[in-house]
């Protein structure tokens, strides 16, 4: 009897250090498991973090993140992923990144530098209004060389979507989606203003479109810029001839 018992409370005691025992550990937060099959399916937010590393937000999240801290904090050394996983600002970061990969701006590594140089809360970061100033600012200083080639592959890009010709663009575009090109600065009023179908097409333009458009086809600042490259607005007049435009 007395071997009895101390056979059960040897075995008691062997099974109690076999379920208090955990011999699996995640590396990236230090949990431990019983069971490896538990430690597999852990997720934690380290581990997520490192996990996301090659997904496209998470990319440019570090991106805008590593340029934050080079341009407005002046850290001289390059911060790695891990310094990105293991910031606070992460989700913050990688929330820009989706927004940067869904508007797809006009250089989109140029407006990451303007954003984080624009003294603008982090959390201010994915609103329209930041972007729509950054493009209009953009398209009322850029060279006219530049606005031409990006407002042609703007139109082709159409032409592949809608099977037309591109310089249809002005002729059988939606309203709806030329406004938006034009806004988005996709689209430039050197084109816009030079060429007769540009022309007719804004004269179809509702009071609403128009005002949505203004900041950046804004009258007075283009006839002025015009009025001062008058070389450059003959070749785009004659651009826009040979393309039957």
């Amino acid at each position: 009897m007395i071997e009895f018992l101390a056979q059960e409370k040897k075995s008691s005691g062997l099974f109690k250090k076999m379920t208090t025992e955990k011999p699996y550990k995640c590396e990236y937060c230090g949990a431990s498991f019983t069971r490896e099959k538990t430690l597999a399916v852990h997720m934690c937010e380290k581990k997520r973090r490192r996990l996301q590393k090659n997904e496209k937000r998470v990319q440019t999240g570090y991106y805008a993140f590593t340029r934050f801290y080079k341009l407005s904090a002046g850290t001289k050394t390059e911060k790695t992923y891990e310094d990105f996983c293991a910031s606070p600002y992460y989700n913050a970061f990688v929330k820009f990144g989706s927004f940067v990969n869904n508007v797809r701006p006009l250089y989109p590594e140029k407006y990451i530098d303007y954003v984080v140089t624009s003294r603008v809360k982090l959390d201010h970061w994915c609103r329209d209004a930041l972007y729509e100033k950054y493009a209009t600012e953009l398209v009322l200083k850029e060279s006219m060389e530049t606005a031409i080639e990006r407002s042609i592959q703007t139109m082709m890009d159409w032409s592949a979507e809608a099977e037309a010709p591109w310089n249809d663009y002005f002729r059988y575009a939606s309203l709806s989606r030329v406004t938006r090109d034009i806004k988005d600065g996709k689209v430039s009023p050197w084109l816009v203003l030079n060429c007769p179908s540009g022309k007719e097409m804004l004269s179809k333009f509702t009071d609403e479109q128009l005002e949505i458009v203004y900041t950046v086809i804004e009258p007075k600042h283009w006839a002025l810029r015009f009025k001062r490259v008058p070389a450059d607005v003959e070749v785009v007049k004659e651009v826009a001839k040979e393309s039957n435009l």
